[in-house]
């Protein structure tokens, strides 16, 4: 039964249903999973305890890739895996997703054979699922290609194709995609327990962190997803459980587009201590990351720190025309990966090199690690394990060619549309229909950023944001595109928000003023 993407209503039947999967955590791996679960024809729920990809999944390099780095680890069959799936998010979702060529430049002149050789290896293994075959460029064709590339020593450069999309649109896309299919899904749901019968989980106690109010949500069989918090889940099903995650922590920061004004990105092999650099053209600004560093401690907002930032700017400035400075950022943003440690138990029903699924004795499905781009296979994997645990009926898996929420064929043809509203897809209609009832609504809301109070008030009523910083954090990209320009719209979008929600003035200056104290971790200091 389809029901509206609204918070009340799928809370309602949150409230009102008996399940046989309910996912715990909404990411890219729990989303995937819910709409892999329901799409198979199970009765599906899912809840997140604040918003829709709040952590991991919104802070990601923003590309779809089979992953170059593992060539020179001999782990072709990962690649392989991971440019078939990268081939099935593009034609699902060509709004969100979409080729981008990379130029590798070369310095010295042994680079490129070496890069040429592992680039023509990573055209094979995609196959019919290429993008592009990888071709030696020029000198000039080089600095065409990529202006503002470093031209002291420049001997050419090697160009490939990957993928890149909009990692917290995406995010929505699928649980929009579960909630047409029938799924209950909502925002700001917490798990506070898990319900047991003879041992067995088969539900759970859930807190509606808006109203305060708990109840009970029962189904056949529970699935953590809870990305770097996954512990915590399992810890509650079992104060014995060791640790099964070692995450890292990632960093960008955004720069103007002058820095890289093309439509081509920049993939440095090995940065001065050996990691992979990306200079990435996104939504008309540059993207640069992304570092590694073990964490000991998870949050909800991890911050960068200044180790993390002067790293990304001596590395950038070592291939660009313009060095960047601490002047030049516009926001910098932190993600922690949820990697999975590895491991002898018994437990863990399956396991790849990029996530493992555990099962613990009690039928608490939990799976870590994976990444954006194998999201859809990783969904399935889990989605298996849970049936043969559950003992379900066997459904059969159909994601393969499904067409996820506002997919549009025409938005996705040209790759590096500077077009803001691409990402929405088909839903650009509902935002027209907003600002022809009024032109006012069409307008920029800040010089600096695209968004308008036409997608502040869409992302209420259609999207399920019910934060300030759901709308300029994830329904809008607006605090990565711009972090100060972003905090000066606060106050605005609070008030647009607040006479759809009917908030009250008090209402309006708190989610603002969290927006505020959430935004200043997104400077550069």
């Amino acid at each position: 039964m389809t029901r509206p993407f609204e918070r009340s209503v799928q809370l309602a039947s949150l409230r009102a249903l008996d399940f046989e999967v309910l996912v715990i955590g909404g990411g890219a791996s729990g989303l995937g999973i819910a709409v892999d679960a329901v799409s198979r024809g199970y009765r599906t729920a899912l809840i997140e305890a604040h918003d829709f990809a709040k952590c991991t999944s919104s802070r990601s390099t923003k590309l779809v890739h089979g992953g170059v780095r593992y060539l020179e680890q001999m782990q072709f069959a990962l690649v392989k895996e991971a440019l078939e799936e990268r081939a099935i998010l593009c034609a699902n979702a060509p709004h969100l997703a979409h080729d981008l060529a990379f130029v590798v430049p070369k310095f010295h002149w042994w680079e490129g054979p070496f890069y040429g050789a592992g680039l023509k290896l990573y055209d094979a293994l995609a196959g019919k699922h290429s993008f592009g075959k990888s071709r030696s460029l020029s000198r000039e064709e080089t600095m065409r290609a990529i202006p503002g590339i470093r031209e002291d020593g420049l001997l050419g450069g090697i160009e490939y194709h990957d993928a890149q999309f909009d990692d917290a649109r995406m995010a929505l896309a699928l649980a929009r995609t579960a909630a047409t299919l029938g799924a209950s899904v909502v925002n700001r749901v917490r798990c506070i327990g898990l319900l047991k019968e003879e041992g067995q989980i088969n539900g759970a106690e859930v807190r509606d962190e808006e109203s305060g109010q708990t109840f009970k949500v029962r189904a056949t069989i529970v699935i953590n997803a809870t990305g770097v918090f996954a512990d915590e889940l399992r810890q509650v099903d079992d104060a014995a459980a060791k640790p099964s995650l070692e995450p890292s922590r990632g960093v960008h920061i955004v720069l103007p587009r002058r820095f890289l004004p093309a439509d081509h990105a920049i993939m440095v092999p090995h940065t001065d201590d050996g990691r992979v650099l990306f200079v990435i053209p996104w939504h008309g600004r540059t993207l640069v990351g992304t570092t590694d560093s073990e964490v000991k401690d998870v949050d909800v907002e991890p911050r960068a720190t200044a180790e993390d930032i002067e790293f990304i700017l001596r590395n950038a400035g070592r291939y660009l025309a313009e060095t960047p400075t601490h002047a030049d950022i516009l926001s910098v943003f932190a993600g922690l990966r949820p990697l999975a440690r590895p491991s002898e138990d018994k437990s863990s029903k399956r396991v790849s090199r990029e996530h493992a699924i555990e099962v613990s004795a009690s039928g608490l499905v939990t799976v870590t690690g994976g990444k954006w781009t194998t999201y859809r296979r990783m969904a399935e994997d889990v989605v298996a394990v849970a049936m043969e645990t559950a003992g379900l009926e066997v459904g059969v898996c159909t994601t393969e060619t499904l067409h996820l929420h506002g997919f549009d064929l025409e938005a996705g043809l040209e790759a590096g549309l500077p077009d803001p509203r691409r990402m929405y897809g088909s839903d650009r209609l509902e935002l027209e229909k907003i600002e022809r009832a009024d032109r006012f609504h069409a307008a920029p809301m800040h010089p600096n950023l695209p968004v308008t109070q036409s997608e502040v008030i869409f992302a209420v009523r259609s999207e399920m944001a019910r934060s300030v910083d759901d709308v300029l954090s994830r329904r809008t990209r607006s605090l990565l595109l711009d972090a100060r320009a972003a905090i000066e719209i606060a106050s605005e979008t609070a008030r647009v928000m607040g006479r759809e929600l009917g908030w009250s003035d008090a209402q309006c200056a708190a989610s603002a003023a969290e927006f505020v104290a959430i935004a200043r971790g997104y400077l550069p200091g």
